[in-house]
């Protein structure tokens, strides 16, 4: 799956607030195997396939990011 497939799959996500199971369902929706949810530690090695989800100051998703 792109990048941009990806993006279309977690659109309906965008608006809603994070929680920390949201991270096995996207795992599933995209086949991808990391996910990094807001305000977790992940390397500073570049990883096309991993997915960060960037959230507000109230965990509601914003939007997804690829590194």
């Amino acid at each position: 799956m792109t990048n941009e497939e990806v993006l279309q799959t977690l659109a309906h996500l965008v608006g809603t607030r994070y929680v920390p199971e949201l991270k096995g369902t996207i795992c599933a929706l995209t086949g991808r195997t990391r996910v990094v949810g807001p305000n977790e530690m992940s390397t500073r090695d570049y990883d096309a396939a991993r997915i960060q989800i960037k959230a507000d100051a109230d965990l509601m998703i914003q939007s997804f990011a690829f590194n």
